[in-house]
């Protein structure tokens, strides 16, 4: 049997038409049936396109003009928007970002799930589509004698300098153009991640939207900081907002921004934020949803799909430092949360004391040891949550959630593929996918969240 032509060449130009968005958000398109990827393409447009790469099955090409436009593309606000790797979506307005983050839940349900008639809701939008995040985590980079702060380039290790990122909270802009200033005033060594050496690795601020608290994380490869009482002094002036400095040790050659290891430069080491009638304690290692507003109603939905009545025993058996949990328990008689990360169930317990929860209970482990235990011990759950990552639940893991025969599950997702994909093992195990809510977490992203319900039978 005789291969397939591959009918585009690289190098050629082709005209082509977008149909949709991939999974990163670039556009997709068909050249004589075979498929192109077109970066910074919008669905419903005809463009022309360089091909860059070919494989057996698809193209990646670059966009060379728009010959018929979108109603919905933009001009992006950014100055560094096609230079940097943190938005994907901005040349997109936020009506048409709700709109293929919706089509991207509905797509992924019906060709991955193969699931029918599954009521796909609206995505609930931001109020801000812009300067939501509530955590800046940039990497510090050199060019000649210049410090650079800011994002990677796409698929890339470059640092992209940035003045002020738009998605960002204004304190974590300033945090960032300090660390520069500061590394450029006192010639403070950069670190090089091929040769291992140089001090100042990344800059992370964290603030708090409610409580308007923030602080302030200097990640450096060992633990000497030069001028250290410097660089604070200056911190504390251009963001009064600081309750914290910290210097993260990071000695490790490997891309995982923190180390293990926190020494309070001054102040406190974490800030308070407030989530609805709940606060929480973040440090730097700290869990929580970088745009607070959503979250709160990312939280809200998974609690009105459990249609807890106060007497339910619930299981959140991805609970990382109980946000979900304790949210849970205000409606519940008891919460079991597990989570295999020590340091998130001990902000997890620290959280439920803060906050007056008597009726949650965390505990360190891998759901697929501690849940059979649990049961065991005659524990019967009437509701579980999951809120898996990226990857999703694997299979003997869902099989033991429907084993436990909850009367439900909510399921929260990060990712359409493997939430479509979970869905579909667990309707065989007799659960129905009743609902999905999409929620907007990241705005100019091809992120998007989404709350699940399954009743059972």
């Amino acid at each position: 049997m005789s291969e397939k032509i591959i009918p585009v060449v690289k190098e050629r130009e082709y005209e082509i038409e977008i149909s949709g968005l991939g999974h990163s958000g670039e556009g997709v398109g068909k050249y004589q049936g075979f498929t192109v990827f077109v970066p910074y393409a919008l669905p419903q447009e005809t463009v022309r396109v360089r091909i860059e790469k070919v494989k057996k099955t698809y193209a990646i090409g670059r966009l060379q003009k728009v010959l018929k436009e979108s109603v919905n593309r933009r001009k992006p606000p950014c100055p560094v928007y096609y230079q940097c790797g943190g938005c994907q979506l901005q040349h997109l307005n936020y009506v048409g970002q709700l709109n293929v983050k919706r089509d991207m839940v509905v797509a992924a349900v019906a060709r991955i799930g193969k699931l029918d008639s599954v009521p796909v809701f609206e995505v609930l939008g931001a109020a801000d589509e812009w300067n939501y995040r509530n955590k800046m985590q940039f990497p510090i980079g050199k060019d000649g004698k210049k410090t650079l702060c800011g994002c990677y380039a796409a698929g890339s290790h470059r640092v992209i300098d940035i003045e002020s990122c738009l998605i960002q909270r204004s304190v974590n802009d300033r945090i960032a153009q300090a660390v520069k200033q500061y590394a450029d005033r006192f010639k403070v060594e950069v670190y090089n991640e091929e040769s291992g050496r140089g001090v100042l690795r990344h800059v992370m601020g964290r603030s708090g939207n409610a409580t308007g608290e923030a602080l302030a994380v200097i990640v450096t490869s060992g633990a000497v900081l030069p001028k250290e009482q410097e660089l604070v002094k200056l911190l504390r002036e251009v963001a009064p907002e600081l309750v914290g400095i910290v210097q993260n040790i990071n000695d490790r050659q490997t891309n995982v921004v923190l180390g293990t290891e926190n020494r309070t430069l001054w102040g406190r080491d974490m800030l308070k934020e407030s989530l609805g009638p709940l606060t929480f304690s973040v440090s730097p290692h700290s869990f929580f949803q970088v745009n607070t507003k959503q979250a709160l109603r990312l939280y809200e939905t998974a609690l009105e799909y459990a249609n807890l009545s106060g007497s339910e025993t619930v299981i959140d058996a991805y609970c990382g430092t109980g946000t979900i949990s304790l949210f849970l328990a205000q409606k519940a008689a008891k919460v079991y949360g597990f989570e295999i990360v020590e340091a998130a169930i001990r902000d997890a317990n620290k959280n439920a004391q803060e906050n007056d929860v008597s009726n949650a209970l965390f505990q360190v482990g891998d759901v697929v040891e501690t849940l059979p235990k649990l049961v065991k011990s005659g524990v019967r759950p009437d509701v579980i949550v999951v809120d898996p990552p990226r990857a999703g639940c694997a299979q003997p893991v869902l099989e033991m959630f429907a084993a436990m025969q909850p009367e439900r599950i909510v399921y929260v997702s990060c990712n359409p593929a493997s939430l479509a994909r979970d869905l579909a093992i667990l309707a065989e195990q007799g659960y129905k996918t009743a609902k999905i809510q999409p929620v907007d977490m990241f705005p100019q992203t091809f992120h998007v969240e989404s709350v699940a319900l399954l009743e059972r039978g």
